[in-house]
């Protein structure tokens, strides 16, 4: 519950702080006085956006602290997850800064706007005037529905399902367009990797090819160099070897006398030796050198190949183009395989969407057991509330399609007229209509949450007299279960609360600002009798009041 409210420099408000009562709390005051600037500071602390110009003194800061119990709220796994030490006494601040910026607290600790928006919605629910629009939201008549069923986790089930869902077929759709640009690049990326496939291309083959082209090119030149290498040393006038040989033999004979001879005669015979053996190989190439056309043509072609493939991809190097091939060869099979992918992608959501359906079934039937429940109930209270025709029907009607909340429709119809044709709640209710219908269904849902505290903002617009009267018997039975914080301009409601707080305007020599008070008996008498008669207070307004407290 709400314990306490403390403003600092907004708008009219120097400084204040409310404490409050659980139960049923009454806040009433002129028009003007200042009840919507309590809302909006209290919103301000539950994260709402600040308006411009609220601070009182644009030279310092406003601060706004809203002091909770939740001990019976269950709230420890929320603070658990948001990493925060969890305290049975919660203090909420919302810092204005005179540069416009804001800072929110929780227990001292620095949170963002969006986690204090969480927070704040599991402590108190605003019913601002402006929220009986919402009747006509479904999304709004939906929430009605799952908080009266307590199903959370039949909704919380069917979310995760739901997310679940959604990713696969966004990856599956993701998989399908990246599918169809790649295919449009298939063809050209495995006619070039079939180019190169057909190269045939080993590494190293190209300085070996371009080794014996050369080679080839140059036979004849060759053969005829080696022949006469070969000639030279064993054939002609003047062979060398047979030089050598003689030379060798001149050596043989003075080696025994000569100190040097020996050395001599073993160099001349290594000589002799190694040049015999030249000179076979001389032969022996020079036989086996042929010219060969055919050859020539397969190493040009080959090669021109090769060169042709490096201009077009921009290496230099067979072994550049070996790794284009690869990159080329895992782009086709990818392609090749996303077929794969997406035919899997596509199993895996008829397997999640078999599990969505179910998840969505328990939820839908949750719905319809609870609608004729929700139906009898509202029509019990507004009966109550001065409306013996009542007629209310929740429409639930299922779609093709999975949506978040799942794949229900609810719409509310409603007459307030006997045998009266039932229609969307904008088209045939009244404003005092749609607040005693509001009310019923805050007074119904109050006891299904575990929301510890609830404020009316003038939810009594467009009724007066009896029914007023009414209304504030409801809020004061729902304030058995809740915290009810009631703002009223009606007397008949005003006596129904617990505790009743004034809002004033005062002034002094230097401003004008807004206060609360709480009012003792002897006040709430002189309240309830001027909100009775007007500023001429008379003492039958006061016999009345007392009556109207006395109920």
């Amino acid at each position: 519950m709400l314990q306490s409210l403390a403003i600092q420099n907004y708008t009219l408000i120097n400084q204040i702080e409310i404490d409050f009562k659980n139960g049923f709390s009454i806040i009433t005051g002129e028009t003007g006085s200042g009840k919507s600037i309590l809302l909006g500071a209290l919103g301000l602390v539950l994260g709402q956006r600040p308006d411009t110009n609220i601070l009182k003194d644009k030279d310092r800061r406003c601060v706004i602290e809203a002091n909770f119990n939740i001990t019976k709220y269950h709230l420890q796994k929320f603070f658990t997850d948001a990493e925060m030490e969890y305290e049975e006494e919660t203090i909420l601040r919302r810092e204005i800064l005179p540069n416009g910026k804001t800072r929110a607290f929780v227990n001292d600790s620095p949170v963002n706007i969006k986690l204090l928006k969480e927070l704040g919605c599991k402590l108190i629910d605003i019913h601002s005037q402006n929220q009986n629009l919402s009747l006509g939201d479904p999304e709004y008549q939906m929430g009605i529905v799952d908080t009266y069923a307590q199903h959370s986790s039949l909704l919380e089930d069917y979310q995760v399902q739901f997310e679940a869902y959604q990713n696969i077929k966004r990856d599956l759709k993701n998989q399908e367009e990246i599918a169809r640009k790649e295919k449009s690049d298939l063809d050209y990326y495995q006619f070039q990797l079939q180019q190169l496939l057909d190269a045939n291309l080993i590494e190293g083959e190209q300085v070996e090819m371009e080794s014996e082209l050369k080679t080839l090119n140059h036979a004849e030149e060759i053969k005829t160099n080696l022949f006469k290498a070969s000639n030279l040393l064993n054939e002609g006038d003047v062979a060398i070897i047979s030089l050598l040989k003689e030379a060798r033999t001149s050596i043989s004979q003075v080696k025994d006398v000569f100190a040097e001879g020996e050395e001599f005669y073993k160099r001349f015979d290594s000589s002799c030796i190694e040049l015999q053996d030249l000179a076979s190989e001389l032969e022996r190439s020079y036989e086996a050198m042929e010219f060969d056309p055919s050859k020539i043509n397969f190493l040009n072609e080959k090669l021109d190949a090769i060169y042709g493939l490096q201009q077009k991809h921009r290496v230099d190097s067979v072994e550049g183009l070996i790794r284009i091939r690869e990159d080329l060869d895992d782009k086709v099979q990818k392609i090749s395989s996303s077929d794969d992918r997406i035919e899997e992608l596509k199993l895996q959501l008829q397997k999640q969407e078999s599990k969505l359906a179910k998840a969505s079934g328990k939820l839908s039937k949750s719905r319809r057991s609870v609608i004729p429940e929700i139906e009898k109930s509202l029509e019990s209270q507004l009966i109550q509330l001065g409306m013996p025709h009542a007629n209310i029907n929740f429409e639930q009607t299922i779609t093709e399609e999975y949506l978040y909340l799942g794949q229900d429709l609810i719409r509310i119809l409603f007459s307030a007229n006997k045998n009266g044709q039932l229609e969307e709640i904008s088209k045939v209710a009244s404003g005092g209509e749609v607040s005693r219908l509001m009310l019923s269904i805050k007074s119904l849902i109050s006891a299904s949450t575990a929301l510890p505290s609830i404020v009316f903002d003038e939810i009594d617009t467009g009724v007066s007299g009896e029914i007023a009267d009414k209304m504030g018997i409801v809020m004061r039975r729902m304030a058995e279960n809740i915290q009810v914080i009631s703002i009223t301009h009606l007397p008949q409601i005003a006596s129904k609360g617990s505790y009743h707080y004034k809002v004033y305007k005062a002034d002094d020599e230097l401003e004008t600002y807004s206060n609360i008070v709480l009012l003792d008996k002897e006040s709430r008498i002189e309240e309830l009798a001027k909100m009775l008669s007007g500023s001429d207070m008379t003492q039958a307004a006061m016999e009345n009041a007392k009556v109207l407290l006395a109920k």
